[in-house]
This record gives structure tokens, C-alpha cells and sequence, in this order.
């Protein structure tokens, strides 16, 4: 006699089951991953302000309660020595005692300016941050732009 010979597969369901657990495994996770992303640029925001409010708060406390002018000089007077009326130096000198406040301005990480460094007085194009050296406040230049929440970058 002869012996059935047995082949051993999948069949066309486990297949097809298979694929479908696949499918909702990846419908859940891509998800996750691009809102990951998404977040990290918006902590990348909070770090930055922080960072640009402590370094404009440290100026002014120097200064005896000058702010910079950040739109004039572009930031020089955060990444370089000053003296007491605000002047700027690449070295540190009898004069110039005071700062730097940070190595370098940082680039503004979301919306469709991102990339820039540069300071403005008012929302503009292609620039990176608002600041009003009459307050000190600087934001996102961001006019309308929000984050997931629908928070206004401009408000953080």
C-alpha cells in the first residue's frame, strides 16, 4: 500500500488572519510613533524659551534692569561679553565682565519658520523669535501655528 503523503502549510484563512493582526498592530502604533515626534518638538519649544527667559533675566539683573536688544543686535549681547551699557566684546576684558549668557541662539524648532534664529519685534516672516526688549517677553514667531492641543505655539 501506499502511504497518503501529507504536506504541511498554511492554509489561505491562518494567512489571512495572520495579515490582519499585522494590520491592527501597525494601525495602533504608527499612530504613537508621529505623535511622538510631534511632542518632542514641543518640548524642544519649552526647553528653548526657557533657556532664552533665564538668559534675558540674567542680562537684566546685570544690567541694572536693562534688557537687551535682541532685535538690534541680533542676540550678540546673549552669546558674547558686555559691558555696563550693553556694548559687546568676543573677549572678556576689564570693560566687558558681563555673560555670555548662552553659546548660541537656538533655532526655533516648530511651524513653518523653523530653523530660524533671528529676533523681530513683531510677527514677520522668516524669523525665529518675537521679542519686545521693552518687557523682555520673547515667544515663537508664531502667529496662528498650534501644537496638538490646539495650544498656540505663541503661548507658551
Amino acid at each position: 500500500m501506499l502511504a497518503a503523503t501529507r504536506n504541511r502549510a498554511f492554509s489561505l484563512i491562518e494567512l489571512v488572519i495572520v495579515i490582519v493582526i499585522i494590520g491592527i498592530i501597525g494601525a495602533i502604533a504608527i499612530p504613537r510613533m508621529s505623535r511622538g515626534a510631534a511632542g518632542a518638538a514641543d518640548g524642544a519649544l519649552i526647553a528653548d524659551l526657557t533657556r532664552l527667559r533665564n538668559a534675558i533675566d540674567l542680562y537684566q539683573a546685570e544690567h541694572g534692569g536693562t534688557f537687551p536688544d535682541l532685535v538690534t543686535n541680533q542676540g550678540t549681547q546673549l552669546t558674547q561679553y558686555t559691558n555696563d551699557t550693553g556694548g559687546v566684546n568676543l573677549t572678556k576684558t576689564g570693560a566687558f565682565i558681563y555673560g555670555p549668557y548662552l553659546r548660541t541662539i537656538p533655532a526655533l524648532p516648530v511651524g513653518a519658520d523653523k530653523g530660524k534664529s533671528s529676533f523681530v519685534s513683531g510677527y514677520t516672516a522668516g524669523n525665529g523669535w518675537v521679542y519686545d526688549n521693552t518687557a523682555g517677553t520673547i515667544i515663537a514667531n508664531t502667529s496662528t501655528e498650534a501644537d496638538a492641543k490646539g495650544t498656540l505655539y505663541k503661548n507658551y
